[in-house]
């Protein structure tokens, strides 16, 4: 088989055009992420994933970003409503409510053939975390947030959906929205070593991690972590994650330069993959002209994360539900 290209690729709506089956099939992505223009009701999506494979011609991974709160594409009423992570840890602290949470997002993920989850979200929550962030986290300790990714990367790797720890090497301290601006943190490596990288050191067994857009002037005062060879070799040897490491969106207002400039410069800094969300074509050609096929190391590590997939333990959703409603003293 043809080794597929070193990135993934969002489409526009809830079926793939003729213009994008043809763009696919010739460029080939690694695999594919879903958002919420792409889905009207599980018999759509179930429908979309399948075409999706058929087009590639191989089982790629389709992602998704179901933390739950502000950032879940699957909605009520066909799917499940969740609270805000900070809020449900607030509200029932055990790590096995956790577990249960992201066991049943793994049940109505894996039914649309949708196989990887852009969680959990190990940044520490700081009185400096921009809104974007805050209540997206699960605590404000390193110990908190490493106990419930830890359960949450449970629940969902029991459910055959592999987790992605994010956003590497921490974003919890940033006061800006990365969707929009470059966020420049002058905090100690040292200081970042105690705090920050703890949650991705404990989870660095995970397969996937996803990189932050931000600057970290104790590692490179001129490069942000998705682009800077430094922190991705912080990453490897201060973290020690040796997963498939991913950029976060390259369509990200925090990054600059053309999609070719942007792809390559995360390459070239030593991430595996890039990641590019919005769907649209003339970004995603550029893109895919940028980018190599997966070989070496990448491949290797991308091989490993998708071995890693697996058919779902027996699982009784509607009593994992009722379960977890009288665990949190209430409906999720």
């Amino acid at each position: 088989m043809t080794k597929p290209a070193a990135c993934i690729f969002g489409c526009a709506g809830p079926r793939l055009s003729a213009a994008e089956k043809q763009f696919f099939k010739s460029s080939d992505p690694w695999g594919f992420i879903l958002f919420a223009r792409n889905i009207s009701d599980a018999a759509q999506v179930r429908a979309l994933t399948s075409e999706i494979r058929d087009t590639v011609g191989h089982n790629a991974p389709v992602l998704i970003d179901q933390e739950g709160g502000r950032v879940q594409r699957l909605r009520a009423p066909e799917w499940s409503e969740w609270l805000p992570p900070m809020e449900h840890a607030l509200r029932n602290p055990d790590s096995g409510s956790i577990a249960l949470r992201y066991r049943i997002i793994a049940a109505e993920l894996h039914a649309l053939g949708i196989d990887v989850n852009c969680a959990p979200m190990l940044d520490i929550a700081t009185p400096d975390s921009h809104e974007i962030i805050k209540n997206r986290c699960f605590g404000r300790d390193a110990g908190t947030v490493a106990e419930m990714g830890r359960a949450a990367a449970n629940g969902l790797l029991a459910g055959g959906v592999l987790p992605i720890i994010k956003h590497i090497p921490g974003h919890g301290r940033a006061n800006m929205d990365s969707h929009f601006d470059l966020p420049v943190l002058d905090t100690p490596l040292t200081t970042l070593k105690s705090s920050d990288f703890i949650p991705f050191t404990q989870l660095s067994d995970l397969p996937m991690a996803m990189t932050a857009h931000i600057i970290y002037t104790d590692i490179d005062p001129d490069n942000c972590a998705t682009q800077s060879t430094a922190v991705i070799n912080s990453i490897r040897n201060d973290i020690g994650f040796d997963g498939l490491i991913m950029t976060d969106d390259l369509s990200m207002k925090a990054l600059k330069g053309s999609f070719a400039d942007r792809t390559n410069a995360s390459f070239s800094a030593g991430c595996d993959v890039v990641l590019h969300c919005n769907g649209v074509m003339d970004e995603m050609l550029q893109i895919a002209d940028a980018t190599p096929k997966l070989s070496g190391k990448a491949l290797t590590r991308a091989d490993a994360a998708l071995n890693m997939r697996k058919t779902p333990e027996p699982f009784d959703i509607n009593a994992a539900k009722s379960a977890f409603s009288q665990m949190m003293g209430r409906a999720a």
